[in-house]
């Protein structure tokens, strides 16, 4: 599970647990952690919802300005699922 630049930095200091990505399916299982940086990020939840529920309060949760400014970085590929993935990171690979 990877993050642009700009919101590494809150990842890693647990100021962002949310992320909003728009997938064709899930690419990533709860419970599984993926590398980032000098740790890793575990997947505590994934749902899906739609876009309806992509509001300006959760836009500024996932570390975007807005709704626009997060959707412009959370579609990958040819998706059309919206899903929300919580999660936690640990530093290291424990």
């Amino acid at each position: 599970m990877q993050f642009s630049k700009r919101l590494r930095s809150a990842v890693v200091r647990g100021e962002i647990t949310k992320s909003v990505r728009i997938w064709r399916w899930p690419h990533v299982k709860v419970g599984n952690a993926y590398r980032l940086g000098t740790g890793r990020i575990v997947v505590d939840k994934l749902g899906q919802i739609d876009f309806e529920d992509i509001t300006p309060a959760l836009a500024r949760e996932t570390g975007f300005a807005g709704v626009a400014d997060l959707l412009k970085t959370a579609k990958h590929g040819a998706g059309e699922n919206v899903y929300l993935v919580e999660f936690h990171y640990e530093d290291g690979f424990g």
